[in-house]
């Protein structure tokens, strides 16, 4: 059974009616100003539609991880200002998720108009194993909708939660797929059903361990992966290198040995760094120098430094599998993208992307972060992923939650 849509949603008629939509406004903060305002910008499509369309449209989403209490620096206000910056519609603040604030604002609520409700992670319920008590949280929610009430889910970066904004809430109210949602299924059916080859997966970030899951997945899927960012030390040290003082999973070593040997009888090529920078120290004005992959403890300032960017030559190898593939998925930095000197096997990645006539697809996260960040024009990319652990999660064959419950 397939979800239904944004646009049967529409064509029933919203005019008048409460319609509760679940968005991805998880944005990082500086103090109270957002830093990156994607996934504000991915949520304004579906609100304008509702609005324009005349529906009285409450807005539930998250922001960091408050453990479900009351936690003022995890407030949604920030999120919401910059939403009713961009946006053509007036915004409203809740001052809390369901309580009085909440409901008088939904109450009062004009066509046209968006009330965005506090952070939902504010109340334990949202997060709770017990289905009785995310259960209840989720009426409370659908209460706000008065008698005819219906409920988006937009947030794809959520979708792996069986949380009660994500999961229970549409078995309570008419329940229909976000065209951000739609999108992005459509993009991951593309990755894991009929990618046009060569199909390069380029994988990157801090830790092997978050990736173990899609590489197993993948080996027999993609025709190269590319492992970059700190997760690569793990495969180096796989190939019985020295790492000095990089980020290292020593208990991960030995699964990297086991993909190494698959990937090789599955015609899968795992390429891994042949240099990278190494700094003294973590730290952006740290003395850094290029070195060969297996020479990382030669370091002129010692044997402890650590490898933060992957290398020119690296960069430019990853780049021509990138240019010459025709499906490309990419996730995670290649180095700390942050710091200008640790930035450039990054923009290499992405410039290639950005270049390809391929089919690409950037997995959100640091990924999407990283792209803005180094001041690349989003239209360059296929596909900018909001979904993150999301869309990684989906391309490791998994069933999600927040998906599953829209099919019914």
């Amino acid at each position: 059974m397939s979800a239904h849509t944004l646009d049967e949603l529409l064509a029933d008629g919203v005019r008048g009616r409460h319609v509760l939509v679940r968005s991805d406004l998880n944005v990082p903060l500086d103090g109270t100003t957002v830093t990156d305002d994607g996934r504000v910008r991915a949520s304004l499509p579906v609100l304008t539609k509702l609005t324009e369309a005349g529906a009285k449209v409450i807005v539930m989403a998250h922001l960091g991880r408050p453990k479900g209490t009351v936690d003022p620096k995890y407030s949604i206000a920030p999120a919401a200002h910059r939403l009713n910056e961009l946006s053509d519609f007036e915004v409203i603040v809740a001052e809390d998720v369901v309580g009085p604030s909440a409901r008088q604002s939904a109450a009062a609520l004009a066509e046209g108009q968006v009330l965005v409700l506090e952070n939902v992670r504010f109340d334990a319920r949202e997060t709770s194993k017990d289905d009785a008590e995310r259960g209840q949280f989720a009426r409370e929610l659908a209460e706000l909708t008065g008698q005819n009430g219906a409920y988006v889910n937009d947030a794809f970066g959520a979708v792996h939660r069986k949380h009660a904004s994500v999961y229970d809430i549409a078995s309570l109210l008419p329940s229909y797929q976000g065209d951000l949602v739609a999108t992005e299924v459509k993009v991951l059916k593309t990755l894991t059903e009929a990618p046009k080859r060569p199909y390069v997966v380029v994988l990157g970030g801090s830790k092997v361990s978050d990736k173990l899951a899609v590489i197993d997945n993948l080996l027999g899927k993609a025709d190269q992966l590319l492992i970059g960012g700190g997760m690569a030390f793990t495969f180096l040290k796989a190939q019985g290198h020295a790492v000095g003082g990089s980020l290292l999973e020593e208990d991960q070593v030995a699964t990297c040995q086991e993909y190494l040997t698959r990937a090789e009888k599955l015609g899968c090529d795992i390429i891994i760094p042949t240099d990278v920078v190494v700094a003294e120290k973590f730290d952006a004005q740290a003395a850094h120098e290029v070195l060969d992959a297996d020479k990382i403890e030669q370091a002129s300032f010692g044997a402890t430094g650590l490898g933060l960017d992957i290398g020119p030559k690296t960069a430019e190898l990853f780049a021509s599998y990138i240019t010459s593939a025709n499906t490309v998925f990419w996730n995670g930095p290649m180095g700390v993208f942050e710091i200008p000197a640790f930035a450039e096997g990054t923009r290499r990645v992405a410039g290639a992307l950005a270049e390809s006539e391929a089919f690409s697809v950037v997995g959100g996260g640091d990924s999407a972060a990283a792209v803005r960040a180094l001041g690349f024009d989003e239209d360059d990319f296929g596909h900018i992923s909001t979904g993150g652990g999301a869309s990684l999660e989906y391309l490791e064959g998994k069933t999600l939650p927040g998906l599953a419950a829209l099919e019914g």
